[in-house]
């Protein structure tokens, strides 16, 4: 998750340029670098580390430049240092990027065989590089812009310079977020509003798949068709830059929105997208452990659930998940040659806390995955596995659970790695698809319009009935848990398995019927259970993919087609429409959404 920030300016933009990445080092701190348009070329300086690095290149080497771009890095291809800091340049093009583009390798070896020669380890410098060979085709910028973007397959957002056009920066968004800023004859570009929020209130929100070119005045914006289109101009409080919500009503929402750039961020940090093999941290000799024994609360122990299935499929190496509240009390038989997980966004969760505590004094080794890398249980465990997604401010968690999930997808893969269960062919063709979660978690988004509608009747329901099978039954769970935190409306999940054996029972035309059914090898099972719910009168939600559409019995209330996916990460892509109808269900109440009734964030005492 790397910061961006663009200026076309009336003044020196330099100092500007760094002010603003301090702003936003939160995103990354690998490396940091700027460019600028400087007569007919466009000069580059770069650093390792922090932004006081590059400030120190600035004090050695100004750059005097009225138009440019700047980049704080969080390392996803290539190591962090100098040669791979951005800005990257190929020809007359410059620019920053963030996000993962998948297809890189592929396009990399196109450009490769025509003869062009990269400098770094990069996904990015092939974006310049498909920039640089559509303008020599004799495009213009923004036409040779276009071009590159139509052959981009991942999440991105860019900032571009092109030597010759000193009054241009080209802009575009896909899967991570991009904001213009308007000022008095300057015009900005940003990763969010704190970016740009030293220089001007009056921010654009642009849409997903948006791109944009800016001069001194205006900020031409065309759609994903290159339709021209007009995005409206929002006033951002000074006061509220820090903690704003963009254009989103609630927190909650744009903390769904923010999870294709969240799981980018945590993804990176577990792969070497090179390689395409993992890189968990930490000592764990996974091929000698003997079981995992995972303790949480909430969401949190709903997404170990998931990690479960993961791990016993992959690894064979046997996971018990337990809620933290009645593990100790219970007096479970421990050994030591178990690894205990806790899992806790804040890793303050007191039942959690004491969980661990427990294992650990029983002589386990011990690992957390967490969000808070500062807190009591990060500070106590002998491993630490971040999560990596930025501050969630709504109660009812979100992005957290996407970014535990990632976590714990890719520890499944280097487990079945080290353990033989995979060989290495398996574990690239795994990464590779994990790599590709974020752009299908963008899509899912997209279906929120759909799921706005659905909502409308869900939200007259008094129960609501969520069913799944293998790691969709824990989805079930956590699409029961979300609608009843910030909506008010009972409900509950179950394995779809098990209806038939009494949760069958409350099936009538007055309850909404979740089935979350991706096309996988459970797929059939789901579409039975489907039938037999429909045979009683209940009213399907259904909840596939474009294959999974095609099996699907008839007689659906509402069929939503979520993207299709490798099973790996099919409960990544099949979170956002969950999250999304009990989101706008919570709307229509009116319900408090980011504080609903009773709750806290962190829950502290037992």
């Amino acid at each position: 998750m790397c910061g961006i920030i663009g200026i076309v300016g009336k003044a020196p933009v330099a100092e500007r340029l760094v002010e603003s990445l301090k702003r936003l080092e939160y995103r990354g701190y690998d490396s940091a670098g700027v460019a600028g348009v400087v007569g007919n070329s466009v000069e580059r300086r770069r650093a390792k580390g922090k932004i006081k690095a590059l400030e120190e290149v600035l004090a050695a080497d100004p750059l005097v430049a009225t138009t440019g771009i700047g980049h704080t890095r969080w390392a996803t291809h290539g190591a962090p240092n100098v040669q791979n800091a951005h800005p990257h340049s190929a020809g007359r093009v410059t620019l920053v990027h963030n996000g993962i583009i998948e297809n890189f390798a592929e396009l990399k070896a196109e450009l490769a065989a025509a003869g062009r020669v990269f400098e770094s380890d990069t996904d990015t410098e092939v974006i310049a590089h498909l920039i640089d060979a559509e303008l020599a085709t004799g495009l213009a910028p923004i036409d040779a812009f276009k071009a590159t973007l139509d052959r981009l397959t991942g999440a991105y957002a860019l900032a571009v310079l092109i030597e010759g056009a000193d009054n241009l920066v080209l802009g575009a968004r896909r899967g991570s977020p991009l904001v213009v800023g308007e000022g008095q004859g300057e015009m900005f570009l940003g990763s969010d509003a704190l970016a740009v929020g030293p220089f001007t209130n009056r921010v654009i929100y642009l849409d997903e798949g948006d791109y944009v070119a800016l001069d001194h005045d205006s900020a031409r914006i065309f759609d994903a068709s290159g339709a021209a289109v007009t995005r409206p101009v929002r006033v951002v409080p000074t006061s509220a830059v820090m903690m704003e919500k963009g254009n989103y009503r609630h927190f909650m929402e744009k903390e769904i929105h923010d999870q294709p750039e969240g799981c980018q961020r945590t993804i990176a940090a577990y792969v070497d997208a090179l390689t395409s093999k993992t890189a968990v941290p930490g000592d764990v000799d996974w091929a000698r452990l003997e079981r995992i024994q995972i303790v949480a609360c909430g969401t949190s122990y709903i997404a170990g659930v998931v990690g479960k299935y993961l791990i016993e499929q992959l690894a064979d190496l046997p996971v018990d998940v337990e809620i933290a509240s009645e593990f100790r009390y219970r007096q479970p038989a421990l050994r030591p040659g178990a690894l205990v997980v806790a899992m806790s966004q804040s890793g303050e969760t007191a039942d959690t806390l004491a969980a661990l505590r427990y294992c650990k004094a029983k002589g386990m080794k011990s690992a957390v995955v967490v969000n808070a890398t500062e807190s009591t249980m990060a500070r106590e465990v002998d491993v630490v596995w971040p999560i990596h997604c930025g501050p969630e401010i709504g109660v009812a968690s979100t992005k957290a659970f996407t970014a535990q999930v990632s976590v714990l997808t890719a520890i499944a893969v280097a487990a079945a790695k080290a353990r033989g269960t995979i060989d290495a062919a398996e574990e690239q063709r795994l990464v590779k698809v994990l790599l590709e979660a974020p752009r299908l978690i963008a899509e899912a988004i997209g279906l929120e319009d759909a799921l706005k509608d659905i909502a409308a009747d869900v939200a007259k329901a008094r129960d609501v009935l969520y069913l799944g099978r293998g790691p969709m039954s824990a989805l079930a769970l956590e699409g029961a848990l979300k609608l009843k935190e910030i909506s008010y409306i009972h409900a509950e999940g179950y394995a779809a398995g098990e209806l038939k054996h009494g949760p069958i029972a409350l099936v009538d035309d007055k309850t909404p019927i979740v089935i979350l059914a991706p096309y996988d090898s459970w797929f059939e099972k789901s579409a039975s259970n489907m039938s037999e719910v429909m045979a009683r009168g209940g009213q399907v939600i259904f909840i596939t993919d474009t294959e999974g559409v095609k099996h699907a019995p008839e007689g659906a209330k509402v069929v939503v087609t979520a993207p299709a996916s490798d099973p790996l990460v099919s409960t990544l892509v099949m979170s956002a429409p969950i999250q999304l109808l009990a989101y706008h269900v919570a709307v229509i109440k009116g319900a408090d959404v980011d504080q609903p009734r009773n709750l806290a964030k962190s829950v502290t005492v037992e």
